[in-house]
């Protein structure tokens, strides 16, 4: 379980550090393989590699009739990824990846349970910062969060 939200570093030739706490299990769960993916927020997802190829699989077997499928497909694995850890903890981003999320040398690595969310810092933290805003508007709050949150 990932959880948790570091400020990362990209170097000039776009390797990032994965932090030490989240390095063993990274490496228990996927012999250090992950995936990396593009998601709708302009950020994105690192799966380890049995997480991905359990969403893969789920991806595959939905009906690519249905244009909303399609297009989830479509950039979801054309876009994912191999990454391997090296032996410092650090994953290469392909340029294509950091143009996408917008990612230059600053960036936030969120933990979302089975996986991670990597964001331009910047993004980040004016998305933190509308959510925070709009923090007092309850009765909007989806039922079910609104549960959760009790």
């Amino acid at each position: 379980m990932f959880r948790g939200a570091s400020k990362v570093t990209l170097d000039a030739k776009g390797r990032l550090a994965i932090p030490s706490k989240y390095r063993e299990r990274l490496i228990a769960r996927g012999d250090g393989k992950l995936v990396a993916t593009v998601d709708r927020d302009r950020c994105l997802l690192l799966y380890p590699l049995p997480e991905w190829e359990d969403i893969e699989r789920r991806l595959d077997r939905m009906p690519g009739l249905r244009q909303q499928v399609r297009q989830q497909q479509r950039h979801m694995l054309g876009y994912a990824t191999d990454l391997e850890m090296d032996g410092h903890g650090r994953i290469l981003l392909s340029r294509e990846l950091r143009e996408f999320a917008g990612l230059d040398r600053q960036a936030m690595l969120v933990g979302q349970g089975k996986k991670f969310e990597l964001w331009d810092e910047e993004r980040w933290n004016a998305g933190l910062e509308a959510w925070l805003a709009g923090g007092g508007d309850d009765e909007s709050l989806d039922p079910e969060l609104a549960e959760l949150l009790l």
